[in-house]
């Protein structure tokens, strides 16, 4: 990134910040006076880009950024989840340990946890927040999400001929990690890998997050790197098998050994690392709207959408009611300043 760029990065960061405000010790941002530490922040950098990550200066500042941005906004939801009394309890907190944990040997998880840099506390912790927060999701968004027999009939009707299927087709989905950032990607997180030893380690992560049972679609909303399908929880609709000849062999290899709802290891192609999900194999002719996958289908893709477009409406306005002070940054830019 040139040094005006970065400028830029801070700069809008700044506005966020309020930069004439003294830090209090050890603390890196607060929203609404409760605040997010700099041991935090260290604690999930390392989580997240680990000891062999190769970044130094200004890089490593951005991605400090990008990693407290992601606090800060985990932070506003969690606080919308206490203020609405959907805070997971310990049994929900638990029985989600013991279903991450079932899969390993005592040996095995606690070999999962020290290359993650986290302990169990750590994880227990994490596990109560996003809980907490998938109460919020259910019961301000999912719950509100309505799809018509007549919304699944126009899309029907407008999609046609997509339901045609020349010849057998595979439905698939795809969390996509590219080495190199895109600006036209819009994942929930706004997370995107700087170069290739990040693309890998990032697209690992998610790999041992879906082992542990966590949703596919959800996480390719959050992380995602592909800017045409992110947005629809990773689904590139339905794939000609022809079109496999033109994959790589060992592509083409693993999705012919998968079952519906399996997914792959992570493979590195042209474009980046890649996960991907077979949700249906269908056979060759025209689907029509009686046929219950089909309106299957069209609901999920239709919820998705509906999901996404919430969420993402969701973390605006919750941003907007929250005070944030990013003291974090205020460092950066008055280091710079004083230059």
């Amino acid at each position: 990134m040139t040094n005006r760029a970065l400028v830029g990065v801070l700069y809008a960061a700044a506005i966020m910040a309020g930069c004439n405000r003294s830090a209090p010790a050890n603390v890196a941002a607060t929203v609404n006076n409760r605040p997010i530490t700099y041991v935090e922040l260290d604690k999930q950098y390392q989580s997240q880009f680990g000891p062999e990550n190769q970044a130094n200066g200004d890089q490593i500042m951005i991605q400090k950024l990008e990693v407290l941005r992601t606090l800060i906004d985990n932070e506003i939801m969690l606080q919308r989840a206490e203020k609405l009394g959907l805070m997971a309890v310990d049994a929900d907190v638990e029985g989600k340990f013991s279903e991450l944990k079932a899969p390993y040997t005592q040996e095995e998880f606690k070999a999962q946890l020290d290359q993650r840099k986290i302990s169990v506390d750590d994880l227990k912790t994490q596990l109560r927040r996003d809980l907490s927060v998938q109460k919020l999701f259910n019961k301000e968004i999912t719950s509100l999400i309505t799809i018509t027999d007549k919304d699944i009939a126009d899309f029907y009707a407008a999609n046609k001929a997509s339901f045609n299927l020349a010849e057998p087709q595979i439905h698939m989905a795809q969390i996509l990690v590219t080495p190199t950032p895109d600006n036209n990607v819009r994942n929930l997180k706004n997370d995107k890998a700087r170069d290739d030893e990040q693309a890998r380690r990032k697209a690992q992560n998610l790999s041992q997050r879906l082992t542990q049972g966590e949703d596919f679609a959800m996480l390719a909303q959050n992380y995602s790197e592909d800017p045409n399908s992110s947005q629809n929880g990773g689904d590139l609709g339905f794939i000609p098998e022809s079109a496999l000849d033109k994959a790589n062999p060992d592509l083409r290899k693993a999705i012919a050994s998968l079952r519906p709802g399996e997914i792959t290891p992570v493979m590195h192609t042209a474009e980046g690392y890649r996960i991907l999900r077979l949700i249906t194999r269908e056979p060759a002719g025209q689907r029509e709207l009686a046929d219950p996958k089909v309106q299957q289908t069209i609901r999920e893709t239709l919820i998705n959408r509906k999901d996404q477009l919430l969420k993402a409406a969701y973390y605006e306005m919750a941003r907007n009611d929250a005070k944030v002070v990013n003291y974090f940054v205020n460092g950066i830019i008055g280091s710079r300043e004083k230059k």
